[in-house]
C-alpha cells in the first residue's frame, strides 16, 4: 500500500504541473454544472406555466416516466428537465482521467522518468493501481463536487424542496456514486493501455477520447426520446461496467510489458 501511495503522490506532482490537465480538472466540471443551471434558470417560468394541480394525460409518456403520480404538472416538467442533465455528469469522470492517464506513461518517457520508475522493485500491478487511482480520484472528487453544486443551484433556482428530493433519488445516487467512478476507471485503464503502446502523448490523448463516445450516445439518445434513464437501466449499466472494468484492467496489466516498453522507445 505504501508503494501505491508513493506512486499516487508522484503522479500528482508531475501531472498537475501540466496546465492543460489543471484546466480540464477545474474547467470541465464548472462547465458541466453551469450549462444545466443556466438552462434551468432560463426555463423556470416555462416550467411554472406548465403547472397544474396533478399529473394528467396531457403530460407526454416520456415525461411521465420520470414523474411520480403525486407530482403536479409543473413538478413533472421540472423533473423531466433535471433528468436530461444526468448524463452530463457522466462526461466528467470520463474526460478528466483520460487527460491524466494518457499522459501518465508516455509523458514519463518524454521527461526521462519512466526508466528509473520501472527499475524499482514495484510490481506491475502496484504500478498500475497507483496510476489508476491517481487519475480516478480527481475525476470522482470533481464529479461529486459538480453534482453538489448543481443540486444546490437547482434548489435555489427552483425553490422547491420536492426537486431537491428528486435529485437524491436512487437513479441519481447510483449514477453519481457507482456509475461515475466505474466510468472513470474504464477511461483510465483504456488510456493506460493506449499510453503504454504509443510514443506521443498527443496521440495517446486523442485516442483515449474514444471512450467518451458511448456517454455522448447515451446523452443524445435520451434527449431524442429513444429511452429514459431509470433505476433499472442505470443499475444494469453499473453491473456491466464493473465486469468490463475488471476485464480492461486485466488486459492493461497484460499489455504493460516493462522491458518491451523501454526497448521499443529507445
Amino acid at each position: 500500500m505504501k508503494k501505491i501511495l508513493t506512486i499516487i503522490r508522484k503522479e500528482w506532482m508531475e501531472v498537475f504541473q501540466n496546465r492543460l490537465v489543471i484546466f480540464t480538472v477545474v474547467f470541465l466540471p464548472l462547465l458541466m454544472t453551469a450549462i444545466p443551471l443556466g438552462i434551468l434558470y432560463s426555463m423556470r417560468d416555462t416550467a411554472t406555466a406548465a403547472g397544474g394541480n396533478s399529473l394528467s394525460g396531457e403530460i407526454p409518456a416520456q415525461m411521465a416516466a420520470v414523474c411520480s403520480s403525486t407530482m403536479s404538472g409543473a413538478d413533472c416538467v421540472r423533473a423531466y428537465i433535471l433528468s436530461q442533465f444526468l448524463v452530463l455528469f457522466m462526461i466528467i469522470p470520463v474526460a478528466i482521467p483520460g487527460a491524466i492517464a494518457a499522459y501518465s506513461v508516455v509523458g514519463e518517457k518524454t521527461t526521462r522518468s519512466l526508466e528509473p520508475l520501472l527499475a524499482t522493485p514495484i510490481t506491475t500491478l502496484e504500478l498500475l493501481i497507483g496510476k489508476c487511482l491517481a487519475a480516478v480520484i480527481p475525476a470522482v472528487v470533481a464529479t461529486f463536487a459538480a453534482y453538489g453544486i448543481f443540486a444546490l443551484g437547482a434548489w435555489i433556482i427552483l425553490a422547491d424542496p420536492a426537486m431537491t428530493g428528486f435529485l437524491s433519488e436512487a437513479r441519481w445516487l447510483i449514477a453519481i456514486i457507482a456509475v461515475g467512478p466505474l466510468l472513470a476507471l474504464m477511461a483510465v485503464t483504456f488510456s493506460l493501455m493506449v499510453s503504454s503502446r504509443v510514443n506521443d502523448p498527443r496521440v495517446a490523448e486523442q485516442i483515449s477520447t474514444i471512450v467518451i463516445v458511448p456517454v455522448l450516445a447515451g446523452f443524445f439518445g435520451q434527449i431524442s426520446g429513444l429511452f429514459v434513464l431509470n433505476v433499472g437501466i442505470i443499475s444494469v449499466t453499473a453491473a456491466v461496467l464493473a465486469a468490463f472494468d475488471v476485464l480492461m484492467f486485466y488486459l492493461a496489466t497484460r499489455l504493460f510489458q516493462r522491458e518491451s516498453i523501454l526497448t521499443r522507445w529507445k
